[in-house]
């Protein structure tokens, strides 16, 4: 385990704590990520887009990467919403999710407790690892 220095950024702690190098352009993206503290649901695109504003010079291809990285050591999980791309949520414990399909937005579904109940029973050999709850949103009318 990496030792965390008390002056360093919330990017540079959150990358420590995962024993993560803090190269560069993780230490970039990490402190887009978290560096404010709040929990966030970014895609690829609006990352590497925030870096440019930030006027960091980032690809599109490292930063895939690096949030392969970071899902891999456990820092953000990644929510599939359809065939077309990912999000990638900050928050790591298990909670549902809205998306809201007319400004395709993905946000946290609520505090409240949920029960998931009557599951199909996994195939013989296999465990059901996690349960992802994403509940799709449309204006009505």
């Amino acid at each position: 385990m990496q030792t965390i220095d008390p002056n360093s950024t919330r990017g540079e702690t959150w990358l420590a704590r995962a024993n993560l190098r803090p190269t560069r352009q993780r230490l970039l993206l990490a402190d887009l990520l978290v560096g404010d503290g709040r929990d966030r649901h970014v895609t690829a695109e609006w990352l590497h887009d925030a870096a440019r504003r930030s006027g960091d010079r980032v690809s599109l291809a490292t930063v895939y990467n690096t949030l392969r990285a970071f899902t891999e050591a456990g820092l953000v999980q990644e929510i599939t919403v359809d065939g077309t791309g990912s999000y990638f949520d900050t928050r790591v414990d298990d909670h549902p999710h809205f998306y809201w399909e007319d400004d395709a937005r993905l946000t946290d579904a609520g505090t409240q407790p949920m029960e998931i109940v009557n599951l199909p029973a996994a195939p013989e050999g296999m465990e059901i690892a996690k349960v992802d709850v994403v509940i799709r949103l449309r204006a009505k009318g």
